[in-house]
């Protein structure tokens, strides 16, 4: 645990986890489709949606790309000019630094559940009425964004950039395996500790009580201590509360958005306009 890593071995490390994860997820959809096959639950409306969740990927994997040396330039730029010391990156900081980007993370999806502009992004990986492992690829455009500013404190801190890009990375990738209805319930000591799949179908459900519940990444614990847990009971409806009807991916893509500057644009007065950037998505001048 206290052998020192260079930032080239941690990228490759981050590499190749990212890799596996792509393609054995790849395995599990093709597994997916064939349940779905037998239960005779597959509609062409189903594949489009799939097809189109993996356009948004492409599409915010290009928003990275091309900011790709704003986007790095700014973790290190933090990390120089801000940060209060400098962790060696060992065995013991890369753990650690996995469980803060855990609960960092948990916060970061709460603020994108109950602020405007984050929804407005957000709302696209919800925006399905379906659940399965293409899902987990389904991206607004600006999803890295939130990312960068809450791990400011990590990078504060003293942690390196690569630890991390490295700890987020795995935080991300873990939630790919929960986008499935193929498991079920797990043991429940797991269930109480670990987000499972069983409390991510949750997450993505419009039912009343499953509406902002189930925020963790990795660990259900950060639920269960800050109030918004809720298990599985009946059935879920999987989506947003305003269907979208839509598999077009730029329609999917961009629909938050053009959501969001609709109700800038017809709300009377700047601090109504603002107050749709900042305020819970259901929010409306009319409740002041």
């Amino acid at each position: 645990m206290d052998n020192l890593f260079t930032d080239y071995q941690i990228y490759a490390y981050e590499e190749w986890l990212g890799t596996w994860v792509f393609w054995t997820s790849m395995l599990m959809l093709g597994l997916e489709s064939i349940r779905y096959l037998f239960k005779r639950k597959v509609t062409w409306n189903m594949v489009g949606d799939s097809i189109a969740n993996f356009v948004t990927y492409y599409a915010f994997i290009g928003i990275i790309i091309a900011t790709f040396t704003l986007y790095v330039s700014g973790y290190y730029y933090v990390s120089y000019y801000f940060s209060i010391t400098e962790l060696p990156i060992n065995g013991w900081t890369i753990l650690i630094g996995i469980l803060l980007a855990d609960i960092t993370y948990y916060w970061e999806h709460r603020a994108t559940h109950r602020i405007g502009i984050g929804w407005a992004t957000h709302t696209v990986h919800h925006s399905s009425p379906y659940f399965n492992i293409s899902v987990a690829y389904r991206f607004g455009p600006l999803d890295a964004v939130e990312s960068f500013i809450f791990h400011i404190p990590m990078l504060v801190i003293g942690f390196d950039p690569a630890i991390v890009f490295l700890s987020a990375a795995i935080v991300l990738q873990y939630q790919t395996f929960l986008h499935t209805e193929a498991i079920g319930k797990l043991p429940k000591l797991v269930e109480a500790i670990m987000n499972t799949p069983s409390h991510h179908r949750v997450h993505h459900g419009a039912n009343l009580q499953y509406i902002d519940k189930n925020y963790a990444a990795m660990f259900i614990i950060w639920d269960r201590m800050f109030g918004t847990f809720a298990e599985e009971r009946e059935k879920v409806n999987y989506g947003v509360t305003e269907p979208i009807h839509s598999i077009n991916p730029l329609v999917l893509f961009f629909h938050g958005f053009v959501r969001l500057f609709r109700q800038m644009w017809v709300a009377k007065g700047i601090r109504n306009k603002l107050g749709y950037l900042v305020m819970p998505p259901d929010w409306s001048p009319h409740q002041e």
